[in-house]
């Protein structure tokens, strides 16, 4: 689909508030839509400021994008969270002005699935997309409170006695949610895993269908960064991305490498929070080898982290729904050892059975370590993968059997 087709873009975050993965997708992808696809994209999105009244809509723009910003209260209640009718109202007086051919459901929560039925009934065609698990599950983590990977499949909300604070108002939402997520033309999926875990749990629609996301390659001079990097210190460079969190597997890093006897090597923690907490006071003295904490990085920096490095460690513990930072290293040519979890491992080329599994001990981690000290493979070849442009023409093509 093309031409001067209008698309309204519905994320809980967007320029100029952006935060979090799927606001990246869905910036980047806006922009591909108006660049090379010729539409019209208009955002609506949340803010949380004190300084205006509750409800208040702000209007912005950033990067030729017009978005419109709902002013969120703090301290809503537990049904709010999910379906808040002021929002629902609000979005509909705006998609009433606006007047889209189509409305893009992108990242929804907080401002709450009420808007789905609402937008259905308002005659418009409404595509969802899905990135987690918060459609099914109340920690949208699939995380239970004692930090480890649900691993429910298909999802019971009975089962989810144990999570949940309170079982009752769990299966109101849980049922709420999967009729609000029906009103939609297609849903997509991150991933074959997400889809299918999502469809075997109750998550149905018309259409059901696996709308990968995109990622940003490699930019001008890369190779040659890391190929004289690489020359100017033969030292293999490890690096891991996910944070102090038990779900991404820190634990693991932390002993794999606290026992690995040997120096000869270096790397990286990068550093992903906001306020720079993340590793203060956090990276263990007693790790083998010469760790460095690397400043947080955006996708307009990420090269010059990716160039420093040989080596993803990836040992998530629960099952991702997609894995952008497995996809990026691979792209640029970097050895991966990963857990074989979910969306994470769905890249061309990857060996499954090689894989850590999640619940694996440090011992599989630190022999896989070792191994590639030992025998210093040759980089292998970056692999291709799906950009926001092929992302933007994936959706201009589910958009147009829509119109």
């Amino acid at each position: 689909m093309s031409g001067s087709r209008h698309i309204t873009l519905i994320n809980v975050f967007f320029a100029p508030n952006s935060f979090g993965g799927a606001t990246v997708v869905a910036e980047e992808v806006a922009g591909a839509l108006i660049r090379d696809h010729g539409m019209r994209v208009t955002a609506i999105s949340a803010m949380h400021r004190t300084d205006l009244a509750d409800y208040t809509v702000m209007r912005a723009q950033a990067g030729g994008i017009v978005s419109y910003l709902i002013n969120l209260p703090r301290g809503r209640s537990y049904v709010e969270v999910y379906d808040n009718p002021r929002v629902t109202d609000a979005i509909l007086r705006l998609t009433s002005r606006l007047e889209p051919d189509l409305v893009h459901a992108h990242c929804i929560q907080d401002l709450g699935a009420g808007l789905m039925p609402a937008l259905k009934a308002a005659g418009l065609p409404v595509i969802l997309s899905t990135h987690d698990f918060w459609w099914l599950c109340e920690r949208q983590f699939m995380i239970r409170p004692d930090r480890r990977y649900c691993g429910q499949d298909p999802i019971d909300i009975e089962a989810c006695a144990g999570c949940v604070e309170d079982i009752a108002r769990a299966r109101i939402r849980h049922a709420a949610l999967r009729e609000a997520a029906a009103a939609a033309d297609v849903i997509t999926f991150p991933s074959r895993f997400a889809m299918d875990l999502c469809q075997r749990s109750g998550l149905a629609a018309p259409r059901l269908e696996v709308w990968e996301n995109g990622i940003r390659g490699p930019g001008p001079g890369f190779f040659e960064a890391q190929a004289a990097r690489r020359a100017a210190d033969p030292r293999l460079v490890f690096g891991y991305v996910g944070g102090p969190s038990q779900v991404k597997g820190w634990p693991l890093v932390k002993a794999a490498f606290e026992g690995l006897g040997r120096d000869d090597f270096k790397g990286y923690l990068v550093e992903g929070s906001l306020d720079e907490r993340w590793w203060r006071g956090q990276v263990p003295s007693l790790m083998q080898g010469n760790w460095r904490i690397h400043p947080r990085y955006d996708q307009n920096t990420m090269d010059s982290f990716w160039a420093r490095i040989d080596v993803l460690l990836f040992p998530s513990q629960w099952k991702e729904t997609f894995g952008l930072t497995v996809r990026e290293a691979v792209a640029r040519g970097i050895h991966v050892l990963q857990t074989d979890c979910g969306g994470a491992a769905e890249w061309d080329g990857a060996d499954r059975t090689a894989m850590l599994r999640i619940g694996d001990g440090p011992e599989r981690l630190r022999a896989a370590a070792v191994r590639l000290l030992d025998t210093r493979p040759a980089p292998p070849d970056p692999v291709p993968m799906r950009s926001f442009a092929d992302q933007a023409r994936a959706f201009a093509g589910l958009a147009g059997a829509l119109l």
